[in-house]
């Protein structure tokens, strides 16, 4: 089962989507001020193994490799938007491995509409 730490912008209902990790927010761990970097590099030396972020930028400010954590980028952070997409989030977490970081599409929410996978 993999530690994974959900940044501040995670939504917290979809933490009790997520099967087979032990999940903790960054806020619960009082590290509700620490942000990007910083989180990463505390999250990485309490032993997480997974930094969940729905920040869609985090990505492309920080370069991971050689890291002992891995990271799970969600495309958006709005509940409505990523409710029905724990288990693609799930099989990130999953397959993610230390220094490398997974996007997840995870709709798109605009005001009025949320973008929602394609019926099958």
């Amino acid at each position: 089962m993999k530690r994974v730490l959900a940044d501040h912008n995670v939504p917290a209902p979809l933490l009790r989507l997520l099967k087979a990790v032990d999940i903790k927010m960054a806020s619960s761990q009082g590290w509700q001020k620490l942000m990007n970097g910083k989180l990463l590099a505390v999250a990485e030396e309490a032993g997480f193994e997974v930094l969940l972020s729905g920040d869609k930028t985090i990505k492309d400010e920080l370069l991971i490799g050689g890291r002992k954590i891995g990271m799970v980028c969600m495309s958006d952070n709005h509940w409505p938007a990523v409710a029905e997409y724990g288990g693609e989030i799930s099989k990130a977490i999953e397959k993610v491995k230390p220094g490398q970081i997974l996007s997840v599409f995870c709709g798109q929410f605009s005001r009025g509409k949320t973008k929602r996978k394609p019926a099958p």
